[in-house]
């Protein structure tokens, strides 16, 4: 049996009001809910890499996007993809199993430090790949 509003009616009365649960409402706090955690979630996301010290550049342009592949040269020569050290074989395996053509961006970290010999191998290894933007990301010098 509904639950009568008006206060004075009985049970055989019409002229009473149901309860209703409005529906709407709720759906838009769970939507706001939604957002919220996704907001948080995409701020707790932490770059997993290799810290390396990458050279100033004062005509250096800003990416506005972050590429999907970025590869790290530490100061000796390590190359990491991601967490994962590699060789610059592996990089041209894992960029044509990741699906890369020439239209893919590919970013290199360099250390300040590292040598040109292996930054070389890098971007040949890049190139076999037959991927043709790379970028290299440096930081914009103190004023």
């Amino acid at each position: 049996m509904p639950v009568q509003l008006n206060g004075g009616g009985h049970p055989g009365d019409d002229h009473g009001d149901e309860a209703r649960i409005e529906i709407v409402p709720l759906i838009d706090i769970m939507f706001f809910l939604l957002a919220s955690f996704m907001m948080v979630s995409i701020s707790m996301t932490q770059l997993k890499r290799v810290p390396v010290n990458v050279p100033s550049a004062s005509t250096g342009i800003a990416e506005t996007k972050t590429p999907p592949f970025q590869i790290v040269i530490s100061p000796e020569g390590v190359i990491t993809w991601g967490t994962d050290i590699i060789t610059p074989s592996e990089v041209t395996a894992r960029l044509k199993q990741e699906g890369a053509d020439k239209d893919a961006r590919v970013m290199i970290s360099a250390d300040e430090q590292s040598r040109h010999k292996v930054l070389m191998a890098v971007m040949d290894a890049i190139r076999a790949a037959g991927v043709e933007k790379i970028s290299f990301e440096s930081k914009s010098p103190k004023p």
